[in-house]
């Protein structure tokens, strides 16, 4: 956002920092959307959203349920009876019947192998405020956080616009598909510890945002322990547990800790409603720690980001009836895992592959054979190609702080059959241009080369010098000869 010398002494620091992270890649995509939103009558060569993690594939199993039980809302006739007992000021605890509800979601959601406890639910507005929470309960400014990339591109806001806090990054690698390793961990801090940065603690998203991945139990044990030996905070993002849809299962680091010599007051949990039941507009988001201090801590902080109590009123009619739960659960886990094999498969076709996953709203693909060269800049005129040209937007993976160029998240949930299909149309004749381009500059090499050893060969026979037969192979090429390089592809170093 840009201000005038002016306004800039009108307005605080906090207000017109630069750290918001609104002039990434991730976000001028999402503008470029805006700016030429796709339609398939009214818009047809518009931008399709491919950067939004966005889940309404089961939203007609909610709308059903919602038909069916009317008094589940203070708007309709047979629930208006409950109207002045909710549209009133309420207890920033949260409805206690909300609190159980989601509660006893989030076990379910992690296989009933925790429970968690009612009293320590503390709302916030959507993740991310609640990450914010988290993070004002547990630093000052000028603290950082150790955060493995690829990371969600948004924790620059969410993280570091308000608090001050920093975040630095843990570089994991695309060799074990970027898997966060004890070894990375300890790179990551004792460099920070080198540059004199106070860590306070280890942020992780699990299920992955971007990757699409679960964190195994041995990986969770290792991060459990590495805060616990470092005696610093451990945030685990959970707010994608409930999109896994095919094996590995999802593994709650509260379900880790529970047979681990670990200090539990270390350990805190973000989640939300957002992504696992589809509901954004709703803001619900929670905060549940292991600590009591903390539990309070936010809890008065809430104050600034209650979820609304007719929302409250509805998630806990909602969540609390076992057989819808149950029913959209499986039925999401279909869809999503329906929606990803169509998308995936249909890049396999044309040779793009992906970093095999089974959870979240999105996938991790590999473009780093369209690059130029293996820059952040190549990535970034390929993502202005795609954008621009292809009309897609996908977020690059400098947005989320991946270390290798060439990577892009694409969301898969937040639009219809029909969209894909011509999303996908999108992505394959773009491909197979740039494979015939690769082709032709290919043809012209080989034939520059060859009229090269023609010309060679005539004068090597006009010479009164006698060379070896050998050098005259048609398989030895001079250095200073056209190698068959596409202006838009090059093979991979």
């Amino acid at each position: 956002m840009e201000f005038t010398r002016k306004n800039r002494q009108l307005l605080s620091r906090i207000a017109t920092n630069d750290r918001h992270g609104e002039n990434s890649p991730y976000f001028d995509g999402w503008k470029a959307y805006d700016s030429s939103p796709f339609h398939p009558i009214h818009n047809p060569d518009g931008v399709i959203q491919m950067g939004l993690a966005e889940n309404p594939l089961s939203f007609d199993l909610i709308e059903k349920w919602i038909r069916e039980n009317p008094d589940a809302s203070i708007c309709t006739a047979e629930g208006l009876d409950k109207f002045k007992h909710i549209a009133i000021y309420q207890d920033y605890h949260g409805l206690r019947e909300f609190r159980e509800a989601v509660a006893k979601f989030m076990g379910r959601v992690g296989g009933n192998r925790v429970t968690f406890d009612p009293n320590s639910i503390v709302m916030s507005g959507g993740a991310t405020g609640a990450n914010e929470t988290v993070i004002f309960c547990l630093a000052d400014p000028g603290d950082a956080f150790l955060v493995p990339s690829p990371y969600y591109a948004g924790f620059a806001r969410d993280l570091r616009w308000r608090t001050g806090v920093e975040i630095v990054p843990v570089h994991c690698k695309s060799s074990n598909n970027f898997r966060i390793t004890r070894a990375a961990l300890e790179e990551a801090y004792e460099k920070a510890q080198r540059s004199n940065i106070n860590i306070k603690g280890v942020i992780i998203t699990n299920p992955s945002n971007p990757l699409g991945t679960v964190l195994d139990k041995e990986t969770l044990r290792s991060i459990v322990s590495f805060v616990t030996d470092k005696n610093i905070h451990l945030v685990s993002d959970e707010i994608y547990a409930a999109t896994v849809f095919s094996s590995p299962r999802f593994i709650s680091v509260a379900e880790v800790m529970q047979d681990m010599d670990c200090n539990r007051d270390l350990i805190h949990i973000v989640y939300s409603l957002s992504k696992d039941m589809g509901f954004p507009g709703f803001r619900v988001g929670i905060v549940y720690s292991f600590n009591d201090d903390v539990t309070n801590c936010a809890r008065k902080m809430s104050s600034f980001g209650l979820v609304s109590s007719q929302t409250q009123f509805l998630l806990a009619s909602m969540l609390s009836d076992d057989e819808f739960v149950g029913n959209f659960l499986r039925e999401s886990s279909k869809r999503l895992a329906k929606r990803h094999h169509v998308f995936t498969k249909g890049l396999e076709e044309v040779g793009i592959s992906t970093i095999k996953s089974n959870a979240g709203l999105f996938f991790w693909m590999d473009m780093r054979q369209l690059l130029k060269e293996q820059t952040t800049k190549a990535e970034t005129e390929l993502w202005r190609v795609i954008i621009n040209k292809v009309k897609l937007n996908v977020s690059p993976g400098s947005s989320f702080q991946c270390s290798e160029p060439g990577w892009f998240r694409v969301c898969f949930a937040n639009m219809d059959d029909k969209t894909v299909e011509v999303a996908l149309d999108r992505i394959r004749e773009f491909v197979l241009q740039g494979k015939e381009e690769t082709k032709l500059e290919a043809d012209k090499s080989q034939a520059q080369a060859q009229r090269w050893r023609k010309q060679n060969l005539r004068l090597s026979f006009s010479s009164s010098r006698l060379y070896d037969e050998s050098l005259m192979s048609p398989h030895m090429i001079s250095p200073h000869s056209p190698i068959p390089h596409s202006p838009l592809v090059r093979a991979r170093t």
